[in-house]
């Protein structure tokens, strides 16, 4: 599975707010990024947990920490049955014991609506099912803010494509969900942030530009975007571009080679070169996250040769 990447996966895997009562910035009102002086602290590196999903969350957490990260990214799905009302107050301060006895903290969630459970869709045209895929996201919120996340990346393509309606009737209902979400996440220090995907993944928000139309239409401060290396085939910018025009409102960052394969495998060590740069320049100060989809190599070697990469990288930088 060297060569597959996310898109070849994903093809295998298979009351509410309106978008015109929703206030919006323009793309004028947006404030130039301006370089960061002084000493630059270094990035904070995570790990998602689900090349690992088989092992114990402790052990996960020991796997992430003993491989050089600090944080780890956590994948719903991978550690529940039906969902995560069934993972308990103590269970959940059970996890918060494990991150902090490894000296990680919780970079946030990602698959947010992967199943388990099943039947969640966020665009449908069907209001019940929409009611119910809101209501999970607003369970969500509480369990990442449990565990002390801060990010919820919203990519879960399988669940906001269109279904039997036109992309901006799908794009309307994206927005409504969020917006009904937003205080909830704002309240638990959440954001959740639109992930732009490909089209091969999804025809419901494919570059950055069209994410920040959905979180110029919210605007709310807990509804956000984020850069994903490995996402930005449709994307007509160069990473540079994308992080300059875009930084104030990316609150995470995924990284991964191109194919979706771990850190080493390709090019990243040069090609990711200069994204890097310029997140350093603008003073990005959020997790900068491993997540790969190629999971044979096995959670330890993933997390090792990638840290590799990703501290060359570092060393590249002026």
């Amino acid at each position: 599975m060297s060569k597959h990447s996310r898109r070849s996966f994903l093809k295998a895997s298979g009351g509410v707010l309106t978008v015109g009562a929703i206030g919006g910035l323009t793309m004028s009102c947006r404030k130039a990024p301006k370089l960061v002086e002084g000493k630059w602290p270094g990035f904070d590196y995570a790990m998602c947990n689900e090349s690992m999903k088989d092992l114990p969350f402790a052990e996960q957490c020991k796997i992430v920490v003993g491989a050089g990260y600090t944080g780890i990214e956590i994948a719903p799905f991978t550690l529940v049955m039906d969902g995560v009302a069934e993972i308990t107050a103590t269970q959940r301060q059970e996890m918060v014991k494990a991150m902090t006895d490894n000296g990680l903290k919780c970079a946030g969630l990602h698959w947010l609506l992967a199943p388990p459970p099943t039947g969640l869709h966020f665009t449908t045209p069907d209001d019940a099912v929409r009611a119910k895929s809101v209501d999970y996201l607003n369970e969500l919120i509480d369990f990442c803010g449990d565990l002390g996340g801060k990010a919820m990346i919203f990519g879960s393509p399988k669940q906001r494509n269109t279904v039997g309606i036109s992309i901006d009737e799908a794009k309307k209902h994206f927005a409504d969900g969020l917006a009904a979400v937003a205080d909830h996440a704002q309240s638990r220090g959440v954001q959740v942030l639109i992930e732009p995907l490909d089209k091969t993944q999804t025809d419901v928000v494919n570059t950055t530009a069209e994410a920040m139309e959905l979180v110029e239409k919210i605007d709310h401060p807990a509804i956000q975007t984020m850069f994903d290396f490995h996402n930005t085939v449709d994307e007509t910018e160069t990473f540079e571009e994308i992080i300059t025009n875009y930084f104030e409102f990316i609150q995470h960052v995924h990284v991964m080679e191109m194919d979706g394969t771990y850190l080493g495998t390709g090019d990243a060590a040069t090609k990711y070169v200069k994204a890097f740069q310029t997140l350093k320049d603008l003073g990005y100060n959020k997790w900068v996250s491993l997540e790969v989809f190629d999971f044979t190599p096995g959670g330890k070697k993933i997390a090792e040769e990638s840290i590799k990469v990703l501290r060359e990288i570092e060393s590249k930088l002026t």
